[in-house]
């Protein structure tokens, strides 16, 4: 597989420096963690959920921060100190880091851990200043300032 230097990118495009990152990222070729199993849905058309399996793990082994656009899911098992000897282990029950990029504007609404299930909820909330708007088009050829549109409302 090749590899392709973005260092140019980042001296020439200003203000596209997570984008270039991002990209840098993937092409790493890091393969992102398996463990823990986890599933995203889509609930609906701007809501969104991570179902998490945490088999052995206690509610307060486990830590979620969200911060500007990325969410992190810590897991750290507490030992008990008591030796055991296994004959088959199926259960990974060791510590974790998973890390989630969140879109523009998604916010993590609540979380709850549930017969060894997390589950994280998702809203994106899009500002009104930034949804699409429908533009008025006007047939008489006439413009209208801004001050005017204000005045007559």
């Amino acid at each position: 597989m090749r590899t392709f230097d973005l260092t140019p990118l980042y001296r020439s495009a200003i203000g596209f420096d997570r984008l270039a990152q991002l990209l840098n990222d993937a092409q790493r070729g890091d393969a992102q963690p398996s463990y823990p199993p986890y599933n995203i849905e889509l609930v609906s058309e701007d809501k969104y959920r991570i179902v998490m399996a945490l088999a052995g793990f206690d509610r307060s082994e486990i830590d979620i921060t969200s911060e500007r656009d990325s969410l992190q899911v810590v897991g750290r098992k507490q030992r008990d100190g008591v030796e055991r000897t296994y004959l088959h282990r199926g259960i990974a029950a060791r510590d974790f880091e998973q890390r989630f990029q969140l879109a523009n504007h998604v916010k993590v609404t609540g979380a709850s851990f549930d017969n060894g299930m997390l589950t994280i909820e998702l809203v994106r909330e899009i500002p009104e200043a930034l949804k699409p708007r429908k533009i008025q088009i006007d047939g008489s050829g006439a413009t209208v300032t801004a001050l005017e549109q204000r005045e007559a409302a």
